[in-house]
């Protein structure tokens, strides 16, 4: 499913063909923020204790900046 085709906040289990995946780092705890790659290249991220709940869905071209800022740290600082 395109990210131009889903709007943000849409029920995460109703975004269809897609597999969710979540860093292995969660260990199985279920702490842990799930993505799913979109077709066209965007993607759709969710809270893995929520699965039913609501999807931040972003354009190929945010997804890449977001995906670069935290490759190169500059979040670091939420959690540390």
């Amino acid at each position: 499913m395109s990210s131009s085709a889903i709007g943000n906040g849409i029920t995460a289990s109703m975004i269809e063909g897609v597999q969710w995946a979540k860093a292995q780092q969660s260990n199985g705890q279920g702490n842990c923020v799930e993505v799913a790659a979109l077709d066209g290249g965007g993607m759709a991220v969710r809270n893995s204790r929520f699965p039913d709940g609501p999807a931040l869905v972003f354009t190929p071209a945010e997804a890449e900046a977001f995906l670069a800022g935290a490759r190169e740290g500059q979040f670091d600082f939420i959690i540390g």
